[in-house]
């Protein structure tokens, strides 16, 4: 009896607080289905237009969402370092098909070269990620996750240097091979280099969501993610699976170091410290661990940015990434897991 009368009461807080929190979630969603709607009604063709724009960066902010939500899931790892290595990935995409290929426009064997520039930069990228995994993470790896922090961010620090004295400390402008200008699909502006960025990433995506999903290295993932000790006991060598999950994550920063590069034309060595939080953002807002999860915050990033700069009655550029990071509070509030992340219990 004693136990039913002291329960009583905290359950009633406990329920009032959900209710208001649905509530409050609700009036949220509400309204900003509202905005789009006025905004639908009010411009069409622009607004699937600017949807068009926003899916293109929002697959860019997936494929470097995946390589955060990659080592996080594997080794519970904020990998701080990997918006700078997508920022070299730009970097070694300008100069190789600008410098070393020699190609400033497009053509055919522009177009040839750019896909074998794709698997350069994935291979470099897949390279140095395995890299830094081998000399800063592995021997970290029992080490208190704050160690592990700091690890990543003095390797977010060198790679930046890097970047500064490949690139210089002022934004380089290059050339394009993709094809220029656009066409109009029921008075909707589509223009030829997002059809490029959707055809050579979404197929990345489905390859990556393959190898975790359907391969005997994928099964290894998992059952590494989920314990280390007992995957090695049943023979998974740990150390070459992390490497292979590191080296899937880089791969995919090298790619879209290369969709950017082609895209925006502009490279600068601090590009990864935005465009990595941008991404880490999706990966959190998606269900961080979660791959589905990444990409479906990527996109919603990549579309909220576009609507928010591009429709008629948005807040404006200026405003952008204020936006994104407010509706990320807002849902840590109400769902801290993430869209579709699941609820865990801390370890002790």
């Amino acid at each position: 009896m004693a136990d039913t009368a002291i329960s009583r009461p905290i359950a009633r807080p406990l329920a009032i607080r959900r209710v208001v929190e649905r509530s409050a979630a609700t009036l949220i969603l509400v309204g900003v289905g509202a905005w789009l709607l006025i905004n639908l009604i009010h411009a069409p063709a622009q607004f699937f237009s600017v949807a068009a724009d926003g899916l293109n960066i929002g697959l860019l902010y997936a494929l470097i969402a995946l390589g955060y939500t990659l080592v996080y899931g594997i080794i519970d790892l904020i990998n701080f370092a990997h918006g700078d290595l997508f920022m070299l990935g730009t970097l070694f995409s300008a100069f190789l098909l600008t410098t070393v290929f020699d190609q400033t426009s497009s053509g055919p064997v522009g177009w040839l070269l750019f896909l074998v520039t794709l698997v350069a930069a994935m291979a470099f990228c897949a390279a140095i990620n395995v890299l830094i995994e081998l000399i800063a993470y592995r021997r970290l790896r029992m080490a208190p996750k704050l160690a592990q922090l700091v690890a990543a961010v003095g390797m977010s620090f060198v790679l930046q240097f890097i970047g500064l004295k490949w690139n210089g400390s002022t934004p380089k402008q290059w050339p394009n091979v993709l094809p220029d200008g656009a066409f109009e699909l029921g008075g909707v502006r589509i223009t030829y280099s997002v059809l490029v960025v959707v055809a050579a990433t979404v197929p990345l995506l489905l390859l990556m969501r393959w190898i975790v999903g359907n391969t005997r290295q994928g099964r290894a993932m998992r059952a590494t993610a989920q314990d280390k000790d007992a995957a090695r006991l049943m023979g998974i060598n740990v150390n070459r699976t992390i490497a292979f999950t590191f080296a899937l994550g880089g791969a995919l920063a090298g790619a879209a170091g290369l969709m950017y590069q082609q895209v925006v034309g502009t490279t600068a060595y601090n590009l990864g410290y935005q465009m990595g939080l941008i991404a880490f953002t999706a990966a959190v807002l998606g269900g961080i661990g979660n791959i589905t999860g990444a990409v479906l915050g990527g996109v919603l990033i990549g579309l909220i940015q576009a609507f928010n700069d591009g429709l008629p009655f948005g807040l404006g550029q200026q405003w952008s990434q204020s936006v994104v990071f407010t509706i990320l509070i807002l849902l840590m509030v109400f769902k801290p897991e993430g869209l579709l992340g699941r609820p865990t219990a801390e370890k002790v």
